[in-house]
């Protein structure tokens, strides 16, 4: 189930408008909402948690967490207001936390017990901005740094604030406000140059400079064939370079194959949807028992690889993992040498007690038919025990002998201990589920295992606070306070500042300002709940609006009908914002509380507000033939109940026509439907009737949504004794080369 974070800027600086005459954010939602759709053409995207994080401060930057609903973070998305500053390292960390909350709980990490690929919670972030200055409550930043403290428990646990199944991507709108007269770059979207692109590469992502709606369609595209199941790792060389190819020729210095940050395809199982493994890979320390603390790791793990041609071991009953390379220099290096027989052996630095390269863990191999690099992941140190367990089932039949024991043995000293569950397993897999004790210990000490318990703990009760905050509104300030920032010459102080002013004014300016005068100070905030008062306080008239206001201020002074002057203007007294014309709901919550009903036994009649002959549907029945026809329903009664039935007979359906209520007695009514054989016939057979009918006819129904064309429905009004229905079954017989079937109702 991938995790799809949006983390949308909402800094002021986004209210800028493209030559599109849309602002940077209304670029964002749409491109949002675009993604969505594009990513919804996917069999693959109804597993997708879609999350939501703009640059407000924790908790109220986080609009769609782990329990909002597909509905939330659509009206959420929409509601975004462009109004802050660009705090884009609190916000990413923010997002990082909100990823990493439940994974102690779940134990995805599992710290100190090796790194296991098919244990992952794959996670994308996309963060859509403006590319602006960094701009926070302490100034302007040049680099992007994310804050070092963290209420996450378990955070100190790894170096990084992400984790190797979390890429970070960026869009930077760099749409012009004018339209450019030149042609658009064709080809690939480049990078960006702001601050958020080495953080987006060290994740294992990338950024896209954004300069118009072709190239950000180009990069939403391109961002969902980005998600992928996978882990990031970090590939390095070790030792010296493979023998050259014929026709290649011999370079020095470090190459682009040398060192990839590359991801690894972790494709689920078809059946069950998750995937499935047996093998970790190791840690870069060797698990000491008396140890009260794990060392942190590194979030993306670093894998050496040895230039030396080895031999791919694999046994039939030993199972082993096999993981898919992103295309990178490395797998384009490997795959030109076109050897699939030979591969390279891969190795995680002091994972080995007694060796600092350690020992290997798998290797890299290309596929027979060239077209993809594979990562092999075995048994550690798999070359000693392979020919073991071959040579215990093929030579000792399962029943090793006691120099094959100590050997074992041996094998297992140099074992880091956390592989004897993944052990385990594979030995009862091949049939062999006794060479192992159980009491066997796995490496952590009794401090570390309560430790991690212990956050555990900790993650659950966080991660049930923080769902609890999501979707409240941040307290209304009172007011914005003065800072007085010491250590710096004031501007009444500067002798350039003096100077100007002695220029402009031709006296020498005697200033005499105390910096500190106004600390503690709040500025008062414009408080958008009360209507201007536009005749009281100049400061609500708007600068565009003066001139206007000059003349109702005047026509409010001059007029001589009124004795008093009115204390605000009626046209903004009554005027509403479109957007809230229709919220009746407030308008009820503000409304005094309306004195108790005389007789409660009455029925309240509901408010028809937008419509005042809005009527209550739930009770209706509406007929295909007559959508005026209605009446209760009877639910969960059965067609012969007799309680449902009083007087024996059916109760009679109201007729709501008012076309029927013309005062005249009649006692029978029927509908007649005809289907005409030929479309053009039916107006024909129509008049047809109708001059048969004459005055009993009330009306011709030709458009029944769930009927055709060649169907005539006809309402007939009449006693018995003004129209015998049997006549007018003849008449329907004698043309019944114009009909092909009738019904009376």
């Amino acid at each position: 189930m991938p995790v799809l974070l949006f983390l949308i800027d909402t800094s002021a600086s986004m209210n800028q408008r493209t030559h599109l005459g849309t602002t940077y954010l209304d670029v964002a939602k749409g491109a949002v909402e675009t993604f969505m759709k594009l990513r919804g053409r996917d069999p693959a995207s109804r597993g997708d948690r879609y999350m939501l994080v703009n640059y407000e401060d924790v908790p109220f930057g986080i609009k769609a967490g782990w329990k909002e609903s597909h509905a939330t973070f659509m009206t959420e998305l929409r509601n975004l207001q462009a109004t802050g500053l660009t705090t884009i390292g609190q916000s990413l960390r923010t997002a990082f936390d909100l990823l990493n909350l439940n994974r102690l709980v779940t134990g995805i990490d599992n710290y100190g017990q090796g790194r296991n690929p098919f244990f992952l919670e794959p996670a994308i972030i996309i963060a859509i901005t403006d590319g602006n200055k960094l701009t926070s409550g302490g100034g302007v930043q040049d680099e992007l740094h994310l804050p070092l403290t963290t209420p996450l428990p378990g955070s100190e646990l790894t170096k990084e604030p992400f984790r190797w199944d979390q890429r970070l991507f960026a869009l930077v709108l760099r749409i012009p406000g004018n339209t450019s007269v030149e042609p658009e770059p064709l080809g690939g979207v480049p990078p960006d140059d702001s601050p958020i692109t080495p953080m987006c590469e060290v994740t294992g992502g990338r950024s896209y400079s954004v300069f118009s709606q072709r190239m950000l369609n180009q990069c939403l595209e391109s961002l969902v064939q980005k998600i992928q199941s996978g882990v990031v790792i970090n590939f390095e060389k070790t030792g010296p370079d493979p023998p050259p190819l014929e026709a290649e020729a011999l370079k020095s210095g470090l190459q682009p194959w040398h060192c990839c940050h590359k991801l690894i395809y972790v494709r689920p199982n078809p059946k069950t949807g998750v995937p499935i493994g047996h093998w970790p890979i190791p840690e870069a320390f060797w698990p000491d028992q008396n140890s009260p603390t794990l060392p942190p790791r590194s979030a993306h793990p670093h894998v050496r690889f040895s230039c030396l041609d080895a031999e791919p071991m694999v046994i039939d009953k030993v199972p082993f993992d096999k993981y898919e390379l992103e295309p990178s220099p490395l797998t384009q290096y490997i795959l030109e040498r076109k050897s699939p027989h030979t591969c390279w052996q891969v190795f995680v630095c002091n994972s080995a007690k007694y060796s600092d390269l350690g020992q290997p863990f798998g290797y890299l191999k290309a596929s027979t038919a060239l077209n993809c690099v594979n990562l092999f992941v075995m048994p550690y140190n798999y070359p000693v025990l392979l020919p073991l367990l071959d040579d215990l089932i093929k030579v000792h039949k399962f029943k090793p002998t006691i120099k094959w024991r100590q050997s074992f043995e041996n094998y297992l000293k140099t074992m880091p201990p956390y592989y004897i569950g993944s052990l385990r397993k594979a030995l009862r897999i091949m049939g062999a589920p006794n060479l192992l004790a159980d009491n066997m210990e796995y490496g952590l000490s009794y401090s570390v295992v309560s430790y991690l318990k212990k956050l555990s703990q900790q993650s659950k009760i966080e991660y049930d606070r923080l769902i609890a905050l999501i979707g409240k509104k941040p307290p209304s300030e009172a007011g914005i306070k003065v800072r007085w920032r010491g250590g710096g010459i004031s501007l009444a102080q500067r002798r350039d500042f003096i100077q100007q002013l002695q220029s402009l004014t031709g006296d020498v300016p005697t200033l005499e300002l105390n910096p500190k005068e106004f600390q503690g100070f709040h500025l008062a905030l414009l408080n958008k709940g009360l209507k201007p008062q536009s005749f009281r306080n100049p400061y609500d008239i708007p600068r565009s609006h003066l001139l206007d206001q000059l003349s109702r201020m005047r026509r409010n002074l001059l007029n001589t009908s009124v004795c008093t002057l009115r204390g605000q203007d009626s046209d903004q007294f009554h005027s509403v914002p479109i957007a809230q014309m229709g919220n009746y709901q407030d308008f009820l919550k503000a409304a005094p509380q309306p004195l108790r009903d005389a007789d409660p036994e009455q029925p309240k009649r509901l408010h028809t507000f937008g419509n005042p002959f809005k009527l209550d549907k739930k009770g209706m029945m509406i007929d295909e033939a007559d959508e005026f026809v209605t009446g209760p329903q009877n639910k969960g009664k059965r067609p012969g109940d007799s309680s449902s039935m009083p007087g024996g007979g059916p109760k009679r359906r109201r007729c709501m026509s008012p076309l029927l209520r013309l005062g005249r007695a009649y006692t029978t009514n029927c509908i007649m439907t005809i289907r005409i054989l030929n479309l053009d016939l039916s107006v024909l057979f129509s008049d047809i009737l109708a001059s048969f009918l004459g005055t009993f006819l009330l009306y011709i129904i030709h458009d029944v949504k769930t009927l055709d064309f060649k169907t005539v429905l006809f309402y007939i009004s009449a006693a018995p004794t003004q129209l015998s229905f049997s006549n007018l079954t003849n008449l329907l017989q004698n043309h019944l080369p114009l009909v092909e079937s009738y019904s009376l109702v």
